[in-house]
């Protein structure tokens, strides 16, 4: 069996940081390096302000930061000496040419690809991390054989990450599995071999999966598929109960305890967020159109139309319920994140819902304790927000460093990110401060157990999947704003 002394992993983002720092952790005899490009992203590695928010990440990263974890922009040098390379860089969704808003843009691990076979020498396993499309480990291996040398050889394994981001840490340290794929040679059960005595330092021997490299990759794309359909899945039964008087968390409940269903992943929101979810289920619609399954692409592509249509349904019951016009009215909006427990906001409702109401004209005052003012004002500048208005960002928005502040003078308050510190504030002095009638539009179902508290201080409460309290009389325009609920997706935010 190969023994891996040291490791290099390419890209110090979202998985590659924190892979590879609780890796460093549990092996203390292996030297881990992670190398990035980005200069700026890898001086913040090696300070106290890490360049991504993850709980329990700070201290796993000094606890090894210096000692057999190392940050570095010396890419070469560090493929060089690696036994095992870890590819982790981005693998976004094309925006232009052939699978253009579906297809997965691989240019940054071909990239990758090349560099390695370029500098490298000796016996190397290349290990993807990166979420890919089936297939591409033959790619990358095309490439190593297109570029042998006498002194390189290369086994390339399959590895995809399971990780939720706000839970990183503990997904790492205690997974649910490991998932290694590899070629049916001696040579690649070697490398597996190689890889799984890795984890093995901390991960059970039961827990960790080997497979042939197709069944790994086509293995991620379809778990975040089914992860992704169940909430598409309970958000449209969300719809149906706001318009007979169930309530979509006792249904939730109700099917959850059915153990051949479970209850995971059955929370109505206004729709998933972050880099992988879309990502990953447009990269299977295309790959099914590409070998000509349209059926099962148009059955993955409905996950994508219900997740559009939720977070326009609930941009429309805002407008809605403020008379049918947020022209110039003040609405804080409580959350920027995709979810709690971290700063990114790849692919966030909240970026849809800010589009939709500052389509409207609406004033937004956005708040979240995570997301620096910085990346809330480049997501909303993004020409797919903003449209052919660049200057409307900075006329409608303003970014709070305090939810009180978000809230004073607003017309309505909407809860786009599930961060528990919205459960516990102040809501009699925000009411006071508010414009009457004063609206909270819950779109998280976090407040389910203040509604009687807050009716009684008089706000007209509104949440997803349940009738909370009768409206103020008035009688919207069927045609009510310019967010067609009938209409296809408005063209995919590119952030």
């Amino acid at each position: 069996m190969v023994q891996v002394s040291k490791i290099c992993c390419i890209g110090a983002g979202y998985v590659g940081g924190p892979t590879c720092s609780v890796i460093a952790q549990m092996c203390k005899e292996i030297t881990v390096t992670v190398v990035d490009l980005n200069a700026e992203r890898i001086k913040a590695w090696n300070s106290n302000q890490l360049p991504i928010f993850e709980p329990g990440l700070q201290e796993v990263v000094e606890s090894c930061r210096g000692q057999n974890l190392f940050f570095s922009t010396d890419i070469d040098s560090a493929i060089k000496e690696a036994d095992l390379i870890f590819i982790s860089v981005n693998t976004p969704t094309k925006t232009f040419g052939i699978g253009k808003g579906r297809a997965a843009d691989l240019k940054y691990i071909e990239a990758c690809a090349r560099r390695i076979a370029e500098v490298g020498n000796g016996g190397k396993i290349v290990v993807e991390k990166s979420t890919v499309p089936v297939r591409a480990a033959e790619s990358i291996r095309r490439i190593f054989n297109a570029n042998t040398k006498p002194n390189l050889n290369l086994q390339v394994l399959s590895n995809p990450e399971f990780l939720a981001e706000g839970t990183a840490i503990a997904d790492l340290k205690n997974p649910d599995r490991v998932l290694i794929g590899g070629d049916e040679t001696p040579e690649g059960q070697k490398a597996i071999r190689a890889l799984k005595s890795i984890y093995e330092h901390w991960v059970p021997e039961n827990k960790i999966i080997t497979t042939n490299t197709w069944s790994s990759e086509l293995s991620k794309l379809a778990a975040n598929a089914f992860l992704a359909q169940r909430i598409s899945s309970i958000n449209s039964i969300s719809a149906l109960c706001e318009a007979t008087g169930a309530d979509v968390e006792e249904v939730a409940h109700a099917i959850g305890t059915d153990q051949r269903i479970g209850s995971k992943f059955l929370k109505a929101s206004v729709g998933f967020g972050g880099s992988c979810f879309q990502k990953d289920v447009l990269n299977l619609v295309y790959l099914c159109e590409a070998l000509n399954l349209p059926e099962v692409a148009r059955y993955w592509q409905q996950v994508i139309e219900i997740n559009d249509y939720q977070r326009r349904r609930f941009a429309a019951r805002v407008i809605g319920c403020l008379f049918n016009t947020v022209t110039d009215k003040k609405i804080g909006l409580l959350g920027f994140a995709f979810k709690k427990d971290t700063g990114d906001t790849r692919e966030s409702s909240s970026i849809y819902i800010s589009k939709y109401l500052l389509d409207e004209g609406a004033r937004l005052h956005i708040f979240d304790p995570k997301v620096k003012k910085e990346q809330i004002i480049q997501d909303l500048s993004h020409h797919s927000v903003c449209d052919d208005d660049p200057d409307r960002v900075s006329r409608l928005v303003t970014v709070s460093l305090d939810p009180y502040e978000a809230c004073k003078n607003a017309h309505a308050i909407v809860i786009c990110t599930e961060w528990d510190m919205f459960k516990e504030l102040d809501y009699e002095r925000i009411y006071k401060a508010m414009l009457k009638p004063a609206f909270i539009f819950d779109g998280r179902r976090i407040l389910d157990s203040l509604h009687e508290k807050l009716q009684h201080l008089g706000f007209q409460v509104e949440t997803i999947g349940k009738k909370v309290t009768e409206r103020i009389p008035f009688t919207a325009n069927k045609d009510i704003s310019r967010i067609d609920l009938q209409a296809p997706p408005t063209k995919k935010l590119k952030i």
